[in-house]
């Protein structure tokens, strides 16, 4: 196999090479001394990233128009809820991990429903039940910022043989995910599902089924990744999910993932995560600030979709 060939079937490489070219150009700036410090922070942080990624990953598997916008908004609650529940008790950690995953299975449900039985686009509906769990949030909130439980505290923010715990929590999702995408009847149905929903039904694909499995699965996720990050960082805020909206895309596409549905890829979301953070850590290193990063990341996310439309039509 030819280097442009490996590279046309195994998009993730662009990612990671990416990801390669800009930490060498981060540690070469500090001279080195942040190589490990800078290593450590990108795996974990972009662990979030990867596992709000990979919910979003299985929606727009289903095809053009599925997204769900409600996944900063459900992190948020799930964060929100998990430490009151938990009230800074070792005791409450598990009952409050499942108290997360009860809140997404209840906020994909009700995505799904706004889909399917209101007939309302994926864009809108779920944008409609961010609203509604967001308000949820700040009335459960109240202004407080609980602490999580000290153990769960500590769990989040320290590491194994050097790799961040939420990095390999988020490395566990990930297999989880290859998994059901490659080796399940389920990962076979969502990718004939994005490919053309009309052979799927014609086939006696369960379509609507599958698309309630899948919402629930990336609210539950989001919910996940609200409880750790809120773990992480000392307390839920109710602006704690707002840079995901658009990292949880940005990191899909970028990823090497079909916006087009029917074509999934796991790797490229951890390659696109780690870039996203590099770049991020290299404009603020440069002196760079938010504004030149959203645009920056703008540009790559239209330059992948180009690229990949030219992928296609070379075929």
């Amino acid at each position: 196999m030819t280097m442009q060939r490996l590279l046309v079937a195994k998009p993730w490489i662009w990612s990671f090479a990416a990801t390669a070219i800009v930490w060498i150009i981060t540690v070469l700036f500090t001279g080195g001394a942040s190589s490990f410090g800078l290593s450590q922070a990108a795996l974990t942080f972009a662990a979030f990233s990867v596992i709000v990624g990979i919910g979003q990953m299985f929606v727009i598997t289903l095809g053009p128009g599925n997204i769900d916008l409600s996944v900063p908004a459900t992190m948020t609650l799930s964060g929100t809820l998990a430490l009151k529940l938990m009230d800074v008790q070792d005791g409450m950690i598990v009952v409050g991990l499942l108290a997360s995953v009860g809140i997404g299975l209840v906020v994909g449900l009700g995505n799904y429903i706004l889909i399917k039985l209101l007939r309302i686009p994926p864009i809108i509906a779920t944008l409609s039940m961010s609203f509604i769990v967001q308000s949820v949030a700040i009335w459960s909130n109240r202004g407080l910022r609980i602490k999580p439980p000290e153990t769960l505290a500590e769990f989040a923010t320290s590491g194994l043989l050097g790799i961040p715990n939420v990095a390999l929590v988020a490395l566990i999702l990930s297999a989880v995910a290859w998994v059901l995408l490659e080796k399940s009847i389920y990962g076979r149905w969502i990718s004939a599902i994005g490919q053309s929903t009309f052979a799927a039904r014609m086939t006696g694909i369960p379509v609507d089924g599958t698309r309630l499995v899948t919402y629930m699965l990336c609210a539950v996720l989001a919910s996940v990744c609200g409880y750790l990050l809120a773990s992480f960082s000392g307390g839920a805020a109710l602006n704690m999910g707002s840079e995901y909206l658009l990292m949880s895309i940005a990191v899909v596409v970028i990823g090497g993932t079909a916006v087009a549905g029917g074509n999934s890829n796991i790797p490229g979301i951890w390659g696109a995560s780690l870039f996203m953070f590099l770049v991020v850590s290299m404009l603020n290193t440069y002196g760079f600030g938010a504004g030149v990063r959203l645009i920056l990341t703008g540009t790559i996310i239209i330059a992948v979709i180009l690229l990949a439309g030219g992928r296609q039509s070379s075929r």
